[in-house]
């Protein structure tokens, strides 16, 4: 299998139905930044060690650094501009603005989608759960204090319960 092998995919990505077609060797995280100018999707590490990638892939937490491309056929990949708009807010996004767990910003969208996730597993969790959901993503400037506050904070809002159609 050489790299320069294409494959045609089709996924729903935040909810659009998709078709492109994709390198062997081309990473999810390279598909949605560099191809579908998804620019909340982030690259930092590169390795799956900073959780700043982190897309839900059928309603699962996945690194898109360490997913290829072609393992995205037909599933629905959700990304953190997929949560809400600028009307509406998902409360996990307005948690995050009223606690302060945005600083530098580039963690929230992994975080945001990490805790979409943990929310649809377990709607209340405990600090101690949001804490252990969080592990794999990491923030330089919070302290993580105010991101559990956020995430905690989202669990008690009711429109924070709904489940994610991940067909």
């Amino acid at each position: 299998m050489s790299d320069y092998t294409v494959y045609p995919i089709r996924f729903w990505l935040n909810e659009r139905e998709m078709y492109v077609e994709v390198r062997a060797t081309q990473t999810l995280l390279e598909l949605l930044r560099d191809d579908l100018h998804q620019w909340d999707v982030k690259m930092s590490c590169g390795q799956g060690d900073c959780g700043s990638c982190t897309v839900l892939l059928n309603g699962e937490t996945r690194l898109s650094c360490l997913t290829l491309a072609v393992q995205a056929h037909e599933t629905r990949i959700a990304t953190a501009c997929g949560l809400g708009d600028q009307e509406q807010l998902h409360p996990l996004q307005e948690e995050f603005l009223r606690c302060g767990a945005v600083q530098c910003g580039f963690c929230t969208p992994g975080m945001l989608m990490t805790a979409k996730a943990l929310l649809a597993q377990e709607p209340h969790p405990t600090r101690m759960q949001i804490r252990a959901a969080i592990s794999g993503n990491l923030c330089r400037c919070t302290g993580y204090h105010a991101i559990v506050d956020a995430i905690e904070a989202a669990s008690q809002n009711d429109r924070n319960t709904e489940k994610e159609d991940v067909r």
